[in-house]
């Protein structure tokens, strides 16, 4: 089975722009992956895989087609839907077209327009990834299942506080304001993210990330592309996804997302390396907790000690292991179907040495974690850089 690589990649900005349509955003993203990738056009790429959820219900059918087409792109187009994790997964579709051989370069992206609509209505749309009965139907919203885990964690883990979610927004936020791309590009203190309102305790509002418009795209060549060309490409060294009960209440644990440690196996697998083995990593805090889990989830600690790595420095940007220096959905924003495509943006950043002053001391493995709900879907993808490879 052949290997894949990422030759290029590019994302619009991130943030609110009632000037532009999500066709238009995912033009600009192909446009800057295609700018990115030295030798390669359009007529170069063989399909897509497009991941959105369709916020506001724009385009439910045949999205694929329309943003591929709008952004000159005739080929044949798949749309993914799993929720926040759509655009995660169409980039490990893509990677599955060209390690079959069905395809030399595919762009895999996604997109999302959410600040268009009211709150009530884009509350309903981030509500359908919740299990629909019993929860979005009851008046459960993420803001309130993730309150849930934040809470059982905290209950469950004596060492852990309040200040240790804010310390998340504190990091993400330092990160993002480095960040040209990301939305909330300001810092904030300890202070402003423990006293600021409460949304859904024990969460406030800097433990939340922001609705967002964007787009990212992110091309998938074939090892003989690489091989004929002179392109910076980070190997795709792993790849795992996994499933779960859609309903957080349907779950043995609130303080682990199953899915993210099975996916997380299956990439540590296929790429022959294990959680120290990575310089630095992506992953989904669509709320500070979720960060915290995150970390015991990938296996980067144990169980309760995710506070004791924010604390003493370990993922903050001169750390050892380098967390969501893009600022995260926190501060970078969470467009719903861009966000694990944007993921795969800055590890291919970092790794080929694009990231300018936000760029980190010679990565060699970077992972990126997205999840979908409240993790009914996850997908984990190990980039390895160029020097680790033999190549250029």
């Amino acid at each position: 089975m052949r290997d894949a690589y990422v030759v290029g990649a590019g994302q619009t900005d991130f943030g609110s722009f009632p000037d532009e349509s999500y066709r238009s955003l995912f033009a600009t993203a192909v446009e800057h992956a295609l700018g990115s990738a030295d030798g390669l056009t359009r007529e170069d790429v063989d399909e897509a895989v497009v991941g959105t959820l369709g916020v506001g219900g724009r385009q439910l059918g045949l999205s694929g087609p329309a943003v591929t087409e709008h952004a000159g792109l005739s080929v044949p187009t798949t749309r993914v839907e799993n929720a926040c994790a759509a655009s995660g997964y169409a980039v490990r579709n893509a990677v599955q077209a060209v390690k079959s051989g069905m395809a030399d370069v595919v762009l895999a992206g996604g997109y999302e327009v959410m600040t268009d609509a009211s709150g009530d209505a884009t509350k309903y749309w981030l509500g359908v990834s919740g299990e629909t009965e019993w929860e979005r139907l009851t008046g459960a919203t993420f803001a309130g299942t993730y309150a849930q885990m934040a809470r059982a964690y905290l209950d469950e883990h004596d060492d852990a506080t309040v200040e240790d979610l804010s310390r998340v927004a504190v990091k993400n936020h330092a990160n993002g304001s480095q960040n040209p791309h990301a939305q909330l590009q300001f810092g904030c203190s300890l202070e402003d993210a423990t006293e600021a309102a409460t949304v859904a305790d024990p969460l406030t509002l800097y433990h939340c990330c922001p609705t967002t418009d964007g787009a990212a795209a992110v091309l998938v060549a074939s090892e003989d592309v690489v091989a004929e060309s002179e392109l910076d490409a980070a190997r795709i060294a792993g790849v795992g996804a996994a499933s779960d009960r859609v309903g957080l209440f349907e779950r043995d644990t609130y303080t682990a997302i199953p899915a993210s440690e099975r996916a997380a196996e299956a990439a540590y697998e296929m790429a022959g390396v294990g959680p120290d083995d990575v310089d630095f990593a992506e992953v989904h805090d669509c709320f500070a907790i979720a960060e915290l889990l995150a970390y015991e989830d990938l296996g980067f600690c144990g169980r309760g000690e995710a506070p004791e790595l924010l604390r003493e420095g370990v993922t903050d940007r001169d750390g050892d292991l380098p967390v969501n220096v893009s600022g995260g959905l926190k501060s970078k924003g969470h467009p719903i179907g861009a966000t694990g495509a944007g993921q795969i943006v800055e590890l291919w950043t970092q790794l080929t040495g694009r990231a300018g002053d936000r760029q980190l001391d010679d990565p060699d493995v970077g992972l990126a974690h997205n999840v979908g709900g409240s993790g009914g879907a996850a997908v984990v993808t190990i980039l390895a850089a160029p020097r680790s490879e033999g190549q250029r």
